[in-house]
């Protein structure tokens, strides 16, 4: 299964006409997937004192959280898909690594102290991001950090990441020739 993990308040953004064309091409190959859409869920980011204490347990209070933690689990792929917000990923996003990615769930130690992946096995992980910028001022968050430190310790694997530059500003063309790429890469 792949899961689609999508993070935009607004649904005229360009950001969901990435995501309708994501889930048109999983439909089309019959592919078995399911959308998780932070916004729409309600997702609160805040890790909140009741689910922090059962962190280290692999536990937590947020049953939206536990929810996704199960779907990543039985999933084989990811497509992550949000604006590049301040340089990186929006909190919405970043508050789902800090409450879904649970202490020995998602993740472990091994003996030297380092994170490995526990129970999340995602073979293949997509990340479609929108930027204002040029997106090589986005590259060493994106393709180096979050990459190495955060997407392989939690067992999202053989991270690819695209971004559509000067979304809203840039040309037309900046937009259909990344839903092409989307739709080649999906």
């Amino acid at each position: 299964m792949t899961t689609v993990l999508y993070a935009h308040p607004y649904s005229g953004s360009f950001n969901h006409a990435i995501l309708e064309e994501v889930v048109s091409v999983l439909k089309e190959q019959n592919r078995d997937h399911s959308v998780i859409d932070l916004y729409a869920d309600g997702f609160n980011p805040a890790l909140e004192a009741s689910s922090l204490r059962l962190y280290s347990r692999g536990e937590t209070a947020d049953p939206l959280a536990k929810k996704y933690l199960d779907q990543l689990i039985a999933s084989d792929s990811i497509i992550m898909i949000f604006p590049v917000w301040w340089g990186m990923m929006p909190a919405i996003v970043k508050g789902f690594f800090d409450k879904v990615m649970l202490a020995g769930t998602a993740y472990g130690y091994d003996a030297s102290g380092n994170l490995v992946p526990d129970k999340i096995n995602l073979k293949r992980t997509l990340i479609f991001t929108t930027s204002q910028a040029p997106a090589d001022l986005f590259r060493p968050f994106f393709a180096d950090y979050l990459k190495s430190r955060i997407l392989d310790a939690v067992g999202f694997h053989n991270a690819e990441w695209y971004d559509c530059s000067e979304t809203a500003h840039g040309p037309a063309e900046n937009r259909t020739d990344f839903l092409k790429l989307v739709r080649e890469k999906v």
